[in-house]
């Protein structure tokens, strides 16, 4: 009976359905739950508003990267003009400063709190170990025995060397240059130069190469540990030569070039001077005609600095002085081929090479960024070039 009241009660009382259903649930009403597209009053055939970014949790620590401009990859730092992006930072076609520049794999694969030293250390663009590189190639090969390969072992023992000196030659560069760096357009977005390194990590990573190329240096034999160290003086040095001279690039021939006498000496424990020493002058030519025009990147800025360079130094005849550059290393390299008594493929490749470099002097534009960094850029061809011609020269000799 009492069960019957309580129904008939009920029945009597009930409520008018609500007119928003919304209010049933009021875990769903807007005032409630802001951050929920879906809630309250909607019309079904409207488009669905996208989500707003949701929150990570734990929330992400501070990283040194933060404070760079958010306008720029960190490829920018150290990046290149122009496609290419090998050097100096993003710039449109004509070589005018622009956005910037694609990510490049140390973007892409590293994590954030490495990629600063790896800018340091330019892994992101390997010209420069290539231009370090070949000149150490040319001297294994052609110290290797008529007929034979070069040893595979110290052609690798001297890539992995080329890696880490350079390196150390950029950071020495940068931990110098940091007051210059940050008023030159293509480098004043460098982890020191802008701040996201402190000169005091630099300088530990600094350490950090020089002990691995230890290392790489310990496996050679004692000439060739004495003539390595030695390079360490060129190295160190060179960032103060474009205070001094406007010859830097010269400067830069006698560092970058070491591996000719040093691959020859590892291969023989000692120097044939008829050899290596037109080899290494050679080379140092090389330097001259490519940096050269590197430099003509900068040449508004280092004025206003006040940095030297064969680019100020030689101005309009810019073109008539590394012709001149161009044809001595040439003949170096046909003198070093002879006295080595390569076979007769060295001297194809050679008139290649030479075309090569030839196509690199007519064709510049001195007056454009992005095309002088294309010419530098190509030298890694040219030393391809005399590289092969070496090789196949030693396996037919």
């Amino acid at each position: 009976m009492a069960l019957w009241l309580l129904r008939a009660a009920r029945k009597r009382h009930r409520w008018p359905p609500p007119a928003d259903l919304s209010s049933l649930f009021p875990f769903s009403s807007p005032r409630q739950n802001c951050n929920n597209p879906f809630a309250g009053r909607r019309n079904l055939g409207a488009p669905i508003p996208p989500r707003r970014h949701p929150c990570s949790w734990p929330p992400r620590p501070p990283t040194l990267l933060d404070g760079l401009p958010r306008s720029l990859s960190l490829a920018s730092i150290c990046g290149a003009s122009g496609s290419t992006r090998e050097d100096g930072g993003p710039r449109s076609p004509d070589g005018e400063v622009g956005t910037a520049a694609p990510p490049s794999w140390v973007d892409a694969y590293l994590p954030v709190s490495v990629r600063p030293y790896a800018l340091l250390a330019r892994l992101d663009k390997p010209i420069g170990t290539w231009l370090l590189a070949w000149p150490c190639g040319w001297s294994i090969t052609m110290a290797a025995t008529p007929g034979n390969l070069p040893d595979i072992k110290m052609l690798a023992l001297f890539g992995c060397g080329a890696v880490l000196l350079r390196g150390a030659g950029c950071t020495v560069n940068d931990l110098l240059d940091r007051d210059i760096d940050i008023k030159v357009e293509r480098t004043k977005y460098r982890p020191i130069a802008c701040g996201v390194l402190t000169p005091f990590r630099g300088l530990c990573f600094l350490g950090f190469q020089l002990l691995l190329g230890l290392g790489i240096l310990l496996q050679l034999n004692n000439y060739s540990r004495i003539l390595g160290a030695s390079s360490l003086l060129l190295v160190f040095s060179y960032p103060l030569m474009k205070r001094l001279t406007f010859w830097p690039q010269a400067y830069l021939g006698l560092t970058f070039n070491w591996g000719a006498l040093l691959g020859w000496a590892a291969v023989k424990e000692g120097l044939d001077p008829a050899i290596v020493l037109p080899l290494y002058g050679a080379g140092v030519c090389w330097t001259l005609v490519y940096d050269t025009i590197y430099a003509h990147q900068d040449k508004e800025d280092d004025q206003k600095v006040g940095v030297k360079s064969t680019a100020l130094r030689f101005g309009s005849f810019t073109k008539y002085w590394i012709t001149g550059f161009g044809i001595a290393c040439i003949s170096n390299l046909a003198l070093s081929g002879c006295n080595a008594e390569l076979a007769w493929p060295f001297y194809p490749f050679l008139v290649a090479a030479a075309g090569q470099l030839g196509w690199q002097i007519l064709t510049v534009d001195v007056s454009n960024r992005a095309d002088c960094n294309r010419k530098f850029v190509s030298n890694k061809w040219f030393g391809a070039l005399v590289f092969s011609g070496i090789l196949f020269g030693r396996l037919a000799s």
